[in-house]
């Protein structure tokens, strides 16, 4: 049998894991300066948590969801989304009783049921963070800021941000009323996919990727212009922090767009979305969240107000610029043995090096020198080092940088060495 991958799985091999750790480790570094400690959950939880915190009207719950019963007859889904899970561990584990606000992120696999693209598989991964508590603007632009310098960190530059407040609950009657006004007369001309949207939440018309309805909808009411007293204070000094803070980042522009609502009932106030400034894609968001004051509350905790964002890591390494690869994949250092003795020093030499965090490899000692050069251009070693009997006697080594073409004489020791790759870096 020819088995392979499930279609919308990937494997990430050899030459894929360096980035992919590269970009986890920038993930941990950022989340971890900002002062938030990283929780983990299980893969599958009650499938009751995503229809109650989620939203039953959603395509999540709708259509994407991987449900099944286990051997004891309960009914479980793996893990769509990562901020109900993260809640439910929230109330569970007494972190309520914490003093707030209580910052947390993750970095997690999801699953959804939905046609694969480009940077988005039914098995897919994501960052995210998530901070209860504090329900000051001060908690939006900061985890905002935090998706920015993550992205930053990562080399990703030229990004657009894209905010809106959709207000609460309560201001949403108002809003309701007319929009259902506004949107009864144009039904006949919805999409049969977007009146069934329709039909279980109006709101979730306006994050609708079919182009006739968005058409339909330039002209009709949006959540921000029904604000409530505290929501306009809320966001207007949200607006305020983020036109002061956002010139600390080269490249990034945001703007207000009244249609941005996300694709998941929880949220509340404000919500936002990154993505690539030259991307024209519905689907090109690198980083999206907002707060959602009431899930806690209504998955059975007490009332926490609460904000977070989620980043696709996928759809992130899509946008690492390409040159970053060759870092990434190559040793900082190839050592050539040319004789048994050789071999001995140059283990010797990889492991002191090693230990200060130079990623060293030993081409093989039975190989023709012409064949190691050539191997050592194949894997893009950005070093080289010919470690034999005339090294050995004369206590020198030439280190000789592939890409500089430039050439070193050191002494054979690790020190001298490390101080040469140091400087080439």
């Amino acid at each position: 049998m020819n088995f392979k991958a499930i279609r919308g799985t990937y494997d990430h091999i050899p030459e894929d894991m360096d980035k992919w750790n590269f970009v986890e480790s920038i993930a941990r570094k950022t989340a971890s300066t900002f002062g938030y400690k990283e929780i983990s959950t299980p893969i599958f939880e009650q499938t009751g948590l995503f229809k109650r915190a989620v939203g039953e009207g959603t395509d999540v719950v709708q259509k994407e969801m991987y449900n099944f019963t286990d051997l004891g007859g309960n009914e479980l889904t793996l893990r769509p989304e990562g901020t109900a899970s993260v809640c439910r561990a929230f109330i569970e584990h007494g972190m309520h009783n914490k003093p707030y606000p209580v910052r947390l992120f993750y970095i997690a696999p999801m699953f959804r049921h939905e046609r694969p693209q480009s940077g988005r598989l039914r098995q897919h991964h994501q960052f995210g963070v998530e901070i209860f508590g504090d329900k000051s603007s001060e908690t939006d632009l900061e985890i905002i800021l935090l998706g920015l310098s993550y992205l930053e960190s990562l080399g990703i530059k030229d990004l657009k941000l894209k905010v809106n407040s959709i207000g609460t609950s309560i201001s949403r009657v108002e809003f309701k009323k007319s929009f259902e006004d506004y949107m009864n007369p144009l039904l006949n001309k919805l999409s049969e996919k977007d009146q069934k949207k329709y039909k279980l939440n109006p709101i979730r018309i306006l994050d609708s990727k079919e182009k006739s309805t968005q058409e339909l909808l330039l002209n009709s009411p949006k959540p921000i212009d029904f604000l409530d007293k505290e929501s306009k204070e809320h966001w207007e000094k949200f607006i305020y922090l983020l036109d002061e803070s956002i010139k600390m980042f080269e490249g990034v522009e945001f703007e207000i767009d009244k249609g941005l609502v996300r694709g998941l009932d929880y949220y509340s106030r404000t919500v936002f979305e990154i993505q690539p400034k030259d991307s024209n894609k519905a689907q090109s968001s690198i980083l999206s969240g907002g707060r959602y004051d009431n899930l806690v509350e209504n998955i059975g905790g007490p009332d926490t107000p609460a904000a977070g964002f989620g980043s696709g890591i996928e759809r992130v390494i899509l946008n690492i610029k390409e040159n970053m690869q060759r870092d990434l994949d190559s040793p900082q250092l190839l050592i050539i043995p040319a004789s048994n003795e050789g071999l001995v020093v140059s283990i010797k030499i990889a492991r002191q090096l090693r230990n200060k965090d130079i990623h060293t490899s030993i081409c093989s000692s039975d190989r023709s020198f012409k064949a190691q050069m050539r191997y050592a251009n194949q894997i893009n070693a950005n070093n080289v080092i010919v470690v034999g009997e005339k090294e050995i006697n004369s206590n020198k080594i030439t280190i000789k940088n592939l890409s500089s073409k430039i050439e070193k004489t050191v002494d054979l020791t690790s020190e001298d060495i490390l101080a040469v790759l140091n400087s080439n870096e």
